[in-house]
C-alpha cells in the first residue's frame, strides 16, 4: 500500500480537512485575525510536540537510514515553522516566552497526545500514520491554494503563512518524507489487520486536524 491509499480510505474526512473554511479564508485574506492568532499560538504548542514525535521516530527506527530521515523534519519544525509563528506573533506584541506560557486548548492536547501515544504504543509505521495527515495535508493544502483562484497574496495579512506552505522548500521536504512513509507501507496490505489499523490511525489524526481548524473559529465565538 501507499499513503494515497490511506487518503482514499478517508476521503470524506480528508476533503473536510484540506478544504475547511478556515483554510479558504486564509487564502482570500478574509479570516478574522483573532481566529488566526489563536490558531497560531496553539499551532506553536502543537509543533513543539510534533517535533518531539519526530524525535521519537529516531528512537523507534531500527536502522540508521530511518533515523537519518527523521532528522531534517525535526530541524524544519524547530527552525522554520516555529520561528515563523514566533515572528508573526511579535507583530501583535506577543513574545516567544508568552507563547510558551499559553494554555493548551483541549483540541491541542487531544491531538498531540494521540500522535505521541500512537508512536509509544505502536511501531515506526504507526507513528508515521499519525504524523502524516499534518505534513502531507499541509502540503496538499499548499498545492491546492497555489492553484486556486481565490488565493490572494497582495494585501493578504496571512501571506507569510501561504508562502511558507505553498513554497518549494516545504513542498520538497514533505515529498521526501512521503517517499519514506511509502517505503514503510510497501509490504503492508490495505485490507490486512495491520493495514486497517493504520487507516483508523490516519483517519483519527485527520479528524483532529479538522477540529484544530475549527477551534480557531470556536474560540472567537466564545469571546463574543
Amino acid at each position: 500500500m501507499e499513503y494515497q491509499d490511506l487518503i482514499d480510505a478517508c476521503s470524506e474526512e480528508w476533503q473536510a480537512y484540506t478544504e475547511h473554511d478556515f483554510v479558504m479564508q486564509i487564502a482570500d485574506g478574509s479570516l478574522d485575525e483573532r481566529c488566526f492568532l489563536h490558531y497560531l499560538k496553539q499551532d506553536f504548542l502543537f509543533l513543539k510536540h510534533y517535533a518531539r514525535a519526530y524525535a521519537l521516530a529516531i528512537y523507534k527506527a531500527d536502522n540508521l537510514e530511518d533515523m537519518r530521515r527523521a532528522l531534517p523534519t525535526v530541524q524544519v519544525l524547530l527552525e522554520t515553522e516555529c520561528n515563523h509563528h514566533v515572528e508573526y506573533c511579535k507583530k501583535w506584541g506577543i513574545s516567544e516566552a508568552e507563547m510558551e506560557q499559553e494554555d493548551e486548548a483541549f483540541g491541542t492536547v487531544a491531538y498531540t497526545r494521540f500522535v505521541l501515544d500512537s508512536g509509544m504504543s505502536g511501531d515506526l509505521t504507526s507513528l508515521y500514520a499519525a504524523l502524516a495527515p499534518c505534513s502531507i495535508g499541509y502540503a496538499a493544502i499548499g498545492k491546492l491554494l497555489l492553484q486556486s483562484d481565490i488565493t490572494k497574496l497582495d494585501g493578504n495579512p496571512f501571506r507569510s503563512w501561504l508562502e511558507m506552505y505553498c513554497g518549494e522548500d516545504f513542498q520538497s521536504s514533505v515529498a521526501k518524507g512521503s517517499e519514506h512513509f511509502n517505503s514503510l507501507l510497501a509490504d503492508i496490505e490495505l485490507n490486512s489487520k495491520k493495514g486497517q489499523r493504520l487507516v483508523e490511525t490516519f483517519r483519527t489524526a485527520t479528524r483532529m486536524e479538522i477540529a484544530f481548524w475549527q477551534q480557531g473559529f470556536d474560540h472567537v465565538k466564545q469571546e463574543g
